[in-house]
């Protein structure tokens, strides 16, 4: 899904910079952070890129099947985290029997497709009843959005494409997919500067626990009944 318009070097470049670096330690933990238990938890991350949330799914003990549209992404993920299974596939159109998740992940990848609606009720399908679907999406009233905003209307076609949410939107979209929001989080409340990011996130995730309103990223944790 989101790797059919970024690579792997991409993210790889991005992971090499102080700045990304350290957005993707906060993300990340924001995101598992909702998880709930791992160990032996079926887990499926969809539109998975470069694998390295998976990796992170498996060391915390997860059964992690995984799928992504690109296949440069797949063969990526099957490098770094050889633990987790990894099919290439359409997340509006998984390859699964209902009911076959205890867990779904879904990281920055509503923002970046247009069956947005779809793509939640695929998740929704293969979930068990009590199952958790997280999701981590990039916020709407943040500078980063703004600063995305802009070079998309200046023609860079990934942001001019791009969704981006508000807590509120985003619980509304996952409620008429017949989920029960049960904990939001925001992180990255600074602004894309290096040295910013330094500076705040030793705070970030207080900030995330007490509000998502300037927040670069929304994580959201809901429950199928």
């Amino acid at each position: 899904m989101s790797g059919t318009i970024i690579g792997p070097a991409h993210y790889a470049a991005w992971r090499s910079t102080p700045l990304g670096h350290i957005t993707e330690r906060l993300e990340s933990e924001a995101l598992l952070g909702l998880a709930g238990p791992l160990p032996g938890r079926r887990v499926l991350d969809i539109g998975c890129g470069d694998g390295t949330l998976s990796g992170r799914l498996v060391v915390a003990g997860a059964n992690v099947t995984a799928i992504d549209a690109d296949p440069d992404m797949i063969a990526a993920a099957r490098t770094v985290t050889p633990g987790a299974s990894f099919l290439i596939g359409d997340g509006c159109r998984l390859p699964f029997a209902e009911a076959s998740f205890d867990l779904a992940v879904m990281n920055t990848v509503l923002c970046l497709v247009e069956g947005r609606r779809a793509a939640l009720s695929e998740a929704v399908r293969v979930l068990r009843g009590g199952g958790r679907l997280v999701i981590g999406e990039l916020g709407r009233w943040s500078s980063w959005a703004a600063a995305r905003r802009i070079r998309g209307w200046l023609g860079a076609g990934l942001w001019r494409q791009a969704h981006f949410s508000s807590a509120a939107s985003l619980a509304d979209e996952v409620t008429a997919a017949g989920l029960m929001v049960e904990a939001v989080r925001g992180a990255v409340f600074f602004p894309p500067w290096a040295w910013a990011a330094r500076l705040v996130a030793p705070f970030d995730p207080y900030f995330g626990r007490m509000s998502t309103f300037g927040a670069a990223y929304i994580a959201m944790a809901a429950r199928k009944p």
